[in-house]
């Protein structure tokens, strides 16, 4: 092996927490169960970059479907950065993605250089910050997930990906230290959420609704299911004026913003009825 020269590799799943780690240095908050659930997507969508055999880099790629992938955990190690490495992991990511509809959130001020590799700008997603454990009372609409079928909850999520994501779902809704709930209408779904623990706090994501009266409700009632004056992040598309009123009227302060970009044909998912985007890192 030529020193200096970056090799890359598909992570192991022991490689992933890496990554989860270097997230969590970046505070960029991930939960504690994410790097199981991320995996599952697709244990082949991870890459890593070695110099000398120490990690130096990382990315995931993640495939869905046959249509569309999705970039994050794009972090080079602090020291390592400027020299190229990042770039060369970047183009081998993408690589791996090929034709498809490709998103990711980005940090603003990297919009220009997402756009030189094909990026277009969609919106900006906002993290607002509140404060956990507020009563909620009793609501008989709202159920936790496992009492309804799997297909059920897939098919409700459908239109709000561009492409099937079963696998990740299916670990997503049932992780350890979350919650999971279903909001009923004439006995059918008409949104869920999932709350997940992380290392600061809570993060509700995600938080789909048929209106923005069912997702207040859902959202009141994950938020009452953490530690009391724990910090409750939801992470909103910004084009969407009710998810912006929801956190107004909770009190929820801004944190931190992304530009969600695709390369491809812009998916235009439902943004009226997406109150709160799954994860940064998958989509």
């Amino acid at each position: 092996m030529q020193k200096n020269s970056l090799i890359i590799k598909t992570m192991t799943r022991q490689d992933v927490n890496i990554a989860i780690d270097w997230a969590v240095e970046e505070e960029w908050n991930p939960g504690f169960h994410d790097a199981d659930c991320f995996y599952a997507a697709d244990p082949n969508g991870f890459l890593i970059g070695l110099l000398d055999n120490e990690p130096v880099a990382t990315i995931s790629s993640v495939r869905y479907g046959k249509s569309f992938g999705f970039v994050g955990l794009y972090i080079v190690k602090p020291k390592y950065r400027g020299k190229g490495y990042g770039i060369q992991i970047w183009k081998a990511g993408l690589e791996i993605l090929g034709n498809r509809i490709i998103g990711l959130d980005g940090v603003i001020g990297q919009q220009d250089n997402y756009r030189k590799s094909g990026f277009i700008f969609a919106h900006n997603n906002a993290r607002y910050q509140g404060t956990g454990g507020e009563y909620y009372p009793f609501n008989s609409n709202i159920v936790p997930l496992s009492t309804l079928t799997f297909d059920d909850i897939c098919t409700y999520d459908q239109p709000f990906f561009p492409d099937k994501r079963r696998e990740f779902l299916r670990c997503w809704i049932n992780q350890s230290q979350s919650v999971a709930l279903g909001i009923l209408s004439n006995n059918k779904l008409a949104g869920y959420g999932v709350m997940r623990l992380c290392h600061n706090g809570y993060k509700i994501g995600p938080l789909f609704a048929d209106s923005p009266e069912y997702a207040e409700h859902l959202f009141l009632s994950l938020r009452s299911h953490a530690s009391k004056g724990s910090s409750v992040f939801l992470d909103i598309p910004a084009p969407n004026e009710a998810a912006l009123d929801l956190v107004k009227r909770h009190n929820m302060t801004i944190s931190f913003e992304t530009a969600r970009m695709y390369k491809g044909q812009n998916p235009n998912l439902p943004i009226n009825r997406l109150f709160g985007v799954t994860t940064f890192e998958l989509g």
